[in-house]
C-alpha cells in the first residue's frame, strides 16, 4: 500500500483582506501528502483501491477529461500497487498530450478518447456493458472517485482535521469530497464548497445524497471562471499575487479558484468577525518539467 502522509501542515495566512474582516485563514496543505496521488484524490482512491484488490480486480477503469486530477491520480495509484488502468477520457485526442494524460500514459493507463456526448451516458448500464464488451473485466471506478467508498474515504481524513475551525472550504468537482467534509466533522462547523465548473450548483444533489443528516453546508458556483480547467486574465493575477505573498503553490482548476473565492467572500463581510477559516488545498499541482 502505497505512504501518505497524514500529517501535512496547517499553515496559518495573512492578508490585508482578512485582517479588514476580522478572520484568521489557514491552509491544510494536501498537496504536500504526496507527489503523485496528492492532496483529495487519495482519500477518494484509497476504499476503492482496496476493494479492488479484495475482489481480484487486475484493472481499474474510471472517467475524467484531458486536464482531470483524478485520472492523473488513479494511474499513478494502479501503477504504484501493480493493477492496469483504462482512462476513458471527454473529447477528442489533441496533440501532444498536455502534461496531464502524458503522465498517465507514461504511468501504464490505457487512454480512449470518446465524443462528449457519449460521454454523458458514462452511468448508464448499457454504455458500462458496452465498456465490459470491449476492455473485459474491471472495477468500475466514477469520474472523481465518487461513490460511498470515495466519501468514506475523505471523511476518515475529515475526522482528524481541528474541530476549532468555524468554517472548512474546499474546491467541488463532484461533490464527494465536500460531502465527505461534512460527514467526518459531523455537524461541527461550517463547510463552505466552491464549484469549479459550470452549473456546479448541481452537485449540491450529490453532496445531499451522501449526508442527508446535515445542513451545516454550502455552495458558491460563481467562482468557476467559465469552467472546469478555464481560466481569465483575473484569475491568473489572482494566482501570481497569492503565490507571490502567500508562497503556496497553486493552480486554476481547483485551488486557485477556490482561494479566489475566500477572499472575495472575505472583503464582502461573509465570515462572522473573529471566526476562522480553514481552507483544504486539494493538490493538482503537477511536477516541473
Amino acid at each position: 500500500m502505497t505512504t501518505i502522509d497524514q500529517s501535512t501542515p496547517i499553515q496559518p495566512i495573512s492578508d490585508p483582506v482578512f485582517d479588514a474582516a476580522g478572520i484568521q485563514v489557514a491552509i491544510k496543505r494536501e498537496d504536500l501528502n504526496h507527489p503523485r496521488i496528492s492532496g483529495n484524490k487519495w482519500w477518494k482512491l484509497k476504499h476503492n483501491v482496496n476493494a479492488a484488490i479484495a475482489q481480484n480486480h487486475q484493472t481499474l477503469l474510471t472517467f475524467g477529461g484531458a486536464y482531470s486530477n483524478h485520472i492523473y491520480a488513479t494511474a499513478a495509484a494502479a501503477s504504484v500497487h501493480g493493477l492496469q488502468s483504462i482512462g476513458i477520457i471527454r473529447g477528442e485526442q489533441v496533440l501532444p498530450l498536455n502534461q496531464t494524460l502524458t503522465f498517465a500514459r507514461e504511468a501504464g493507463m490505457e487512454l480512449h478518447f470518446i465524443a462528449r456526448d457519449t460521454y454523458r451516458t458514462k452511468a448508464e448500464p448499457s454504455f458500462i456493458s458496452e465498456l465490459e464488451e470491449r476492455f473485459g473485466r474491471f472495477y468500475l471506478l466514477p469520474e472523481g472517485g465518487s461513490n460511498e467508498l470515495g466519501v468514506a474515504g475523505v471523511a476518515s481524513f475529515a475526522e482528524g482535521l481541528p474541530l476549532d475551525f468555524d468554517y472548512v472550504c474546499c474546491p467541488v468537482g463532484t461533490g464527494a469530497t465536500l460531502a465527505g467534509i461534512v460527514r467526518g466533522r459531523k455537524g461541527t462547523g461550517h463547510a463552505i464548497g466552491f464549484p469549479v465548473l459550470k452549473g456546479g450548483q448541481a452537485w449540491a444533489t450529490a453532496v445531499e445524497s451522501y449526508v442527508p443528516q446535515y445542513a451545516n453546508w454550502q455552495l458558491f458556483g460563481e467562482y468557476h471562471f467559465g469552467g472546469y480547467a478555464k481560466t481569465t486574465l483575473e484569475l491568473d493575477r489572482f494566482m501570481r499575487d497569492f503565490e507571490s505573498s502567500q508562497g503556496v503553490p497553486i493552480e486554476h482548476v481547483y485551488s486557485g479558484k477556490m482561494f479566489y473565492g475566500i477572499y472575495d467572500l472575505a472583503a464582502m463581510g461573509f465570515f462572522t468577525r473573529g471566526s476562522t477559516v480553514l481552507a483544504i488545498h486539494t493538490g493538482g499541482l503537477r511536477p516541473k518539467v
